[in-house]
């Protein structure tokens, strides 16, 4: 018996006809109701505090934050804007033309051709809106047309809406890593989303066809769920919700 071949034993299907992307170097994603521009203290960050300001409870699951005064939080866009990964963006509401989030690409891993959407934070103005929507879309579609085979979202377990969230953009659920951070003094496990390259066409499709303004009435209340439309592409769904 030829016990140098891999015909009798699994392994993984060749990776063909891909080449490893570049890593993200803060283009600006234009849509129809959001930008996102490479955050900047300078531009971004009294205009973003303003839009957070008496709002502690974006920060319960953040690394960071909550922040008690505009300069605390200049300090912090100071010392994280620039880097390389994570790469914060800035999120403008444009049809509020204000700033209003802020996303990052993170553990970035070009030879496995994964990237990560985090440090997500929206204000309530942003929050359950086309641009708060089209944002995270605008992040997905330059990872996949990049070349990035693997679009991943983690969060804390106890994070029910950011859990959702996942869902609802077509991110699969992978499962719970217990006990994998401590964060602000407090145990963090870890719930894992993902969408992966050959999902992305019909993502894509759902996308679209939600944003479209012929998806909103006149009042701007939506037609179809954008939940719905990516249940449709979903691998897996979290049992949890």
């Amino acid at each position: 018996m030829n016990r140098n071949t891999t015909s009798d034993r699994p392994v993984g299907a060749p990776v063909r006809d891909w080449t490893p992307p570049a890593m993200p170097s803060g283009e600006i994603l234009n849509g129809r109701y959001a930008r996102l521009e490479p955050l900047t203290a300078e531009k971004h960050a009294a205009l973003l505090f303003r839009s957070f300001d008496g709002h502690d409870h974006i920060w319960d699951y953040m690394a960071d934050g909550p922040y008690s005064s505009a300069s605390q939080y200049h300090r912090w866009v100071r010392d994280n804007a620039g880097l390389s990964d994570p790469l914060f963006y800035a999120i403008r509401n444009l049809e509020t033309d204000c700033w209003e989030g802020v996303a990052s690409y993170l553990r970035i891993a070009p030879k496995s051709g994964s990237i990560e959407v985090g440090s997500i934070s929206y204000s309530p103005a942003l929050q359950r809106t086309r641009a708060a929507t089209e944002a995270m879309y605008l992040m997905m579609k330059w990872a996949f047309e990049a070349g990035y085979r693997r679009y991943e979202w983690k969060c804390n377990a106890l994070n029910a809406p950011s859990r959702r969230a996942a869902q609802r953009l077509g991110l699969s659920f992978e499962g719970v890593f217990r006990q994998a951070l401590v964060i602000k003094g407090r145990n963090r496990d870890t719930a894992w989303f993902a969408a992966i390259d050959k999902e992305w066409p019909a993502l894509r499709e759902a996308f679209e066809a939600w944003l479209s303004p012929s998806n909103f009435t006149p009042e701007g209340v939506q037609i179809e769920r954008l939940g719905d439309l990516t249940g449709l592409v979903r691998a897996t769904s979290d049992p949890t919700l």
